[in-house]
């Protein structure tokens, strides 16, 4: 009468104990043994290795980050600054000028 149960709780308890060792594993976390020594990556410069490459990806990423925000404040000086404002009021002077000299030579017609 107890068999089954047992039977059943045995196999749950591998099945979590592999699909916790699974995520790990995915995930990037070592894996130990019970003793407390590492397993997986096997060897220490594995995870050196891999600790470099996302040192040198992060420093990627920040240069890429820095020049997006250098590029962002040229973007917002131009919009913002004077000499933007004043040559897009010379534009609409000229605008307004060439349809009123368009009007013009509609009314003396």
């Amino acid at each position: 009468m107890l068999s089954p149960v047992i039977v059943v709780a045995t196999a749950i308890g591998t099945a979590g104990w592999v699909f916790n060792n699974w995520l790990r594993m995915r995930h990037g976390y070592p894996l130990e043994n019970s003793w407390g020594k590492s397993i997986y990556p096997k060897t220490d410069g594995e995870a050196q290795a891999r600790v470099q490459l996302l040192t040198q990806e992060n420093a990627e990423l920040r240069a890429e980050v820095s020049a997006m925000k250098d590029r962002m404040a040229a973007v917002e000086r131009i919009v913002t600054d004077q000499g933007y404002d004043v040559a897009r009021q010379i534009e609409g002077l000229r605008e307004a000028r060439s349809l009123a000299q368009a009007a013009d030579k509609e009314t003396r017609q």
